[in-house]
């Protein structure tokens, strides 16, 4: 695959110098093939199509793929995956068809997602806990210590900065100073964190103390078989897909793919394209996400029914062909404290990539990303129309080329440095070193951002 990549990108210069800002080295595989029982918590409704859903399916398929037997034990409700070992909850009897978040209904849910792995833990045996959210690491710290499994806490954010964001607590409440104090038990806990940024690992030593020796970052990755350059696609089942969804031939279109939210930056994203549209009314924007009934209503009010298409959820095998109509990506999420694993799906469709400027979106895009000033709506529009402005041939064939350039390093950089293989490897060592099978080896930063990576940006960021 690397050495395909290698061959479609030699008109561009090579990622060694961002390999080198960042330190990046191969992770270090399970030499010994050992395999392993694990027990996947996961305190959601999986799956779904977006965030943490993606992260537990892609995870538990390369792990099964080397070999391991994986058992996921999550909510009630969520759509089967065949091929999948799921356990799920019973149901709570006032809502039984709820698809939980951040709500007074999540503590219903983890109590019973808690009994439910204990039932498990009771008549099976496993020989790791891999927890995912704080929910799902509470769960697995107790249990693993009644039961003597190791526990690997799969961290994606803070969960009570992740509760702000959604509006759940407040900052200077009660709750709050009960949820952190128990987050950072969770947190110190956990034998083994598997962050999903440099920024989450920074979170976890500087405003939790925990322990270096505690975290091994582990990034959101990308399948680059299956996410690829839009001239892979059947361009008949392209070109029907548009006339689908009501594009015109000669539109422009700037795609996202995710959860529509305030912290999602979705309000912010309307507010650009209202600007895009009185420069260039002939650019769609492809929503593809949910909830749809709160954003219809703001696009109406910003005059941009006919160009803004909302797709609802799309399934995540359906998501690659739909980012293939895109000529631009836009990632304006707000929140600082959580990963953004579509920009690794953006990277491996080659889309040139507009991202508010955040250290995650650092870490992932690197040097070519296209970074617009957090929270500001028109240098977003700005950033967005440079790319659009640009990625037609005929209207300037050296920009054209530039920003070709820059998506083809994207996926280059995220088949390298970001593919569910190597993260596969990784977490089997992991495992095997909790469970004693290989000697316990120092840990070395491969994906943390260098402290002036950020400032070296290729000149179409200057």
């Amino acid at each position: 695959m690397e050495k395909r990549v290698g061959e479609e990108s030699k008109m561009v210069e090579p990622d060694n110098l961002a390999s080198e800002k960042l330190g990046i080295r191969p992770a270090l595989p399970d030499q010994r093939g050992h395999k392993h029982k694990v027990l996947m918590i996961a305190p959601t409704s999986f799956f779904a199509d977006y965030g943490c859903h993606v992260r537990i399916y892609e995870e538990t398929r390369i792990l099964e793929k080397l070999g391991h037997t994986v058992t996921i034990v999550a909510y009630r409700n969520g759509d089967p995956v065949p091929g999948l070992d799921i356990r799920r909850t019973l149901p709570i009897p006032w809502r039984k068809d709820y698809i939980v978040g951040s709500s007074r209904h999540m503590f219903v849910f983890d109590a019973l997602l808690a009994l439910k792995t204990l039932q498990i833990l009771l008549f099976e045996r496993f020989d790791v806990i891999h927890a995912h959210l704080h929910e799902g690491a509470l769960i697995g710290v107790i249990l693993g210590k009644i039961f003597g499994i190791p526990v690997v806490f799969d961290f994606q954010g803070s969960a009570t900065e992740e509760s702000i964001d959604h509006g759940f607590i407040k900052r200077d409440g009660f709750l709050y100073k009960v949820l952190r104090s128990l987050e950072s038990w969770i947190n110190h806990s956990s034998p083994i964190i598997l962050p999903s940024s440099a920024n989450a690992e920074r979170i976890l030593l500087d405003k939790f103390d925990c322990k270096p020796e505690q975290i091994q970052i582990l990034p959101d990755c990308v399948n680059t078989d299956v996410f690829k350059p839009a001239s892979e696609f059947d361009q008949n089942e392209l070109q029907t897909l548009r006339q689908n969804l009501g594009i015109p031939n000669n539109a422009k279109v700037i795609v996202y793919l995710g959860l529509l939210t305030e912290y999602q930056g979705t309000g912010l994203l309307l507010q650009a394209m209202q600007r895009i549209q009185s420069v260039n009314p002939d650019v769609y924007l492809l929503l593809m996400g949910f909830p749809v009934n709160v954003y219809r209503p703001k696009a109406t009010e910003l005059g941009l029914e006919d160009r803004v298409i909302f797709t609802g959820k799309v399934p995540y095998a359906k998501a690659p062909i739909y980012l293939a109509l895109g000529n631009v990506a836009v990632a304006p999420k707000i929140s600082l404290t959580e990963g953004a694993g579509k920009l690794l799906n953006y990277m491996a469709m080659a889309l040139p990539t507009v991202a508010f400027d955040t250290p995650v979106a650092n870490e992932y895009l690197g040097l070519d990303g296209i970074y617009a000033k957090l929270g500001d709506v028109e240098d977003l529009a700005d950033k967005l129309l440079r790319c659009l402005d640009t990625v037609e041939a005929e209207q300037d064939p050296d920009a054209a080329l530039l920003y070709k350039s820059i998506g083809l390093r994207l996926r280059q950089r995220a088949a390298r440095h970001f593919a569910w293989k190597k993260a596969g490897h990784q977490i089997a060592n992991i495992y095997s070193q909790l469970t004693g099978r290989v000697p316990k080896q120092a840990y070395t930063n491969q994906w943390a951002l260098s402290e002036n990576g950020d400032k070296q940006r290729r000149s179409h960021n200057v």
